[in-house]
């Protein structure tokens, strides 16, 4: 008697808890961008998985894509799927794909959020307008070195800005964005700001800074795939694939002080200042297994610092350059760099603890340091085919400090055996 009291109560129990069930946009009405994101603000505030399948139901027509006039905008909490669904941004947008909900036009108080997971299951495709308004970051104008049709439009700003990055994240802790891929980004594919606690992983990129569009080649500038700009630490950054038209990755860390948050005159959304005591330092990130190239010519991976902003304790572990001949980035790994627009060449002491360990690149320039760099590890780089050293010191060793060099080498190989006739 009393077990079969037991395992009624369990079944009492079973049926007395409620069970909440995922949150789909096909369960919503409006545009697909309305759907979306009345579906991810349900789910956020009800502790609910929200996944964007494969088929969009288009009230009543489906189609096996969601196009998007404005942002996905992620909240604290948000599980995102996107279950083997192409996302694509419609030529009436200039926004990006997705955006933590606390940032935008016009936000100049940007509160924290936490707790941001975007999951793709299958292969979800993340991908460019067709003619898109706008291209490039804020130094370029449209329609001259960078395609946008809002160029010479009256009212429209006429340089690239935050709005093109693909996901754009700020003032971010605990997140994690996974197997995604990117295509024809309209400028970088990923940027994140202040970011923290959190997790890169298993990231194709497919951009090539030219697009044909209407049977004529434009470019797309400043077409980077993952970007870290002020603040970002602890960030895990691994398995990264693909081709860009600029660098794959790049840690970014440059002081515009007169710029506003939520300015449409630049290419980060908070306040690119630096606001002291380490705070804006980029630093206890991990990149490995970084599998490609950039299709545009620029580098695989990029650290870039000025303006008393540091980046240090940094661990670069497994790089293979997919470049084909006659495409050769022009580093595999840069570092620092002597351009006076973005501070010149850092002070020693500015880029340090540095690993850079299993390099191989058919680059011009394998290890390319262009700044300072001090208190740093170079072990097992294998520069193949291509002329010059395998580190490049183009702002002259006079930068360096206390370098770690071990097992780094130049190798040519061997012209094919003709077959005899």
């Amino acid at each position: 008697m009393a077990k079969i009291k037991f395992i009624v109560a369990i079944i009492i129990l079973m049926f007395s808890t409620s069970i909440v069930a995922d949150i789909t946009p096909n369960d919503f009405d409006g545009s697909d961008s309305e759907r979306i994101n009345q579906a991810v603000a349900l789910a956020a505030k009800t502790a609910t998985r929200v996944i964007i399948p494969h088929i969009n139901e288009n009230n009543g027509s489906p189609r096996n894509f969601w196009l998007l006039d404005s942002a996905i905008l992620v909240h604290s909490n948000t599980l995102l799927v996107l279950q083997n669904c192409r996302l694509k941004l419609s030529d009436a947008s200039r926004d990006n794909f997705i955006r933590s909900a606390n940032c935008g036009m016009g936000i100049t108080d940007i509160k924290p959020m936490s707790n941001i997971h975007i999951l793709g299951t299958g292969r979800p495709i993340l991908e460019g307008a067709d003619h898109p308004r706008s291209t490039g970051d804020s130094a370029k104008t449209l329609g001259k070195p960078t395609y946008g049709t809002d160029a010479e439009k009256e009212g429209k700003s006429q340089t690239g800005d935050w709005r093109n990055i693909g996901i754009l994240m700020t003032y971010v802790d605990n997140f994690r964005i996974e197997n995604i891929h990117i295509k024809n980004s309209h400028s970088w594919a990923i940027s994140l700001e202040r970011c923290a606690y959190g997790v890169l992983q298993d990231l194709d990129f497919a951009t090539t800074e030219y697009v044909t569009i209407d049977g004529k080649s434009e470019k797309f500038l400043n077409q980077d795939g993952i970007d870290l700009r002020q603040g970002c630490h602890d960030i895990d950054i691994n398995t990264v694939t693909g081709y860009t038209g600029d660098d794959l990755v790049a840690l970014t860390n440059i002081v515009k002080d007169k710029m506003v948050a939520g300015s449409p005159d630049y290419i980060m959304v908070s306040k690119p200042n630096n606001r002291g005591n380490g705070l804006d330092d980029i630093y206890n990130v991990s990149i490995r297994n970084v599998r490609g190239h950039s299709r545009g010519g620029h580098h695989i991976v990029r650290l870039l610092n000025a303006s008393g902003l540091k980046i240090h304790d940094v661990i670069i572990d497994g790089l293979i350059d997919t470049s084909a001949p006659g495409r050769r980035s022009k580093a595999g790994i840069k570092i620092g760099d002597s351009n006076p627009n973005w501070g010149g060449v850092t002070p020693l002491g500015d880029t340090y603890n540095i690993i850079i360990n299993n390099i191989m690149s058919r680059a011009q320039n394998t290890i390319l340091i262009g700044g300072s760099l001090s208190e740093s590890s170079i072990t097992n780089v294998f520069k193949y085919n291509a002329e010059g050293e395998a580190i490049t010191y183009q702002s002259g060793k006079q930068y360096t400090r206390n370098l770690h060099i071990n097992n780094v080498k130049n190798i040519h190989s061997a012209p094919p055996v003709k077959e005899a006739p």
